[in-house]
């Protein structure tokens, strides 16, 4: 099968057997919705470097960064990064006009090679959006689309593993989480929750974050969310606290 994707229609080659493993393009595969004659599909929406990862998925089982299994048990890390301590996306308390200008993603030293976190890309900059979004979380998204319940296990394994993530990158992720995936699947929306909650003091800090919130719009469901995840958060601590006080009368 050829398949055009993107706007400048990029062109990628897959086999029939390994494309249906998707509902989505089993369905096309049937040859209603293929090109006349010529087995080719177009999805002039789709990002071409979120494709790519989806088709490598299908091919492999994993997408690169591959997942890896980390040196101390239960612990994950991606390949070629070195893990970090927390295994989570802490983000830059003050990011600068540079990282914001590259999605957040950490430039290198100049006299060093790329190795350690900054030689993975956490972000992909998707035409659509104007803007560079965290690569596993468009990933999910795009598993949603296809239905891939594997894949999207697979990238919310992932989410987490990258460090030094600046706070815009990571709210204008949640945002898209939010619009892109149904509200019956809670399981990203959670992980963002708990990841601003987690890293509340960074965020209260933001001017991006109090920005955001005052825009509203798209993401106000998140803030709505967020409101409720902080209420029972800060319930669970209460209650928390007062089972070890001793009770008065």
């Amino acid at each position: 099968m050829t398949l055009t994707v993107g706007r400048e229609g990029r062109l990628f080659a897959a086999h029939e057997d390994v494309l249906s493993q998707s509902p989505f393009f089993s369905v096309l595969c049937q040859g209603q919705y293929l090109e006349a004659q010529s087995k080719r599909i177009a999805l002039p929406e789709e990002e071409p470097e979120v494709f790519s990862a989806v088709l490598e998925y299908l091919y492999k089982g994993d997408y690169y960064p591959r997942l890896l299994q980390g040196k101390q048990r239960g612990s994950w890390e991606l390949e070629d990064s070195m893990p970090t301590p927390r295994q989570t996306p802490y983000p830059s308390p003050n990011p600068t006009t540079e990282q914001n200008n590259r999605g957040g993603r950490a430039a290198p030293p100049s006299s060093s090679p790329r190795t350690g976190p900054s030689a993975v890309e956490a972000t992909v900059y998707l035409a659509s959006e104007g803007q560079h979004l965290l690569r596993d979380t468009v990933v999910y998204c795009a598993a949603e689309r296809y239905g891939l319940e594997e894949l999207k296990r697979l990238a919310l394994r992932k989410q987490g593993l990258q460090s030094g993530i600046d706070v815009g990158t990571i709210l204008r992720s949640a945002k898209y989480c939010y619009a892109h995936t149904p509200d019956s699947d809670s399981r990203l929306r959670a992980h963002y929750l708990a990841l601003i909650i987690r890293c509340r003091k960074t965020f209260k800090r933001s001017g991006t974050m109090q920005a955001e919130m005052e825009a509203g719009g798209e993401g106000g469901k998140l803030f709505f969310d967020l409101f409720v995840a902080m209420c029972n958060h800060l319930d669970d601590v209460i209650d928390a606290s007062n089972s070890r006080t001793p009770k008065t009368v």
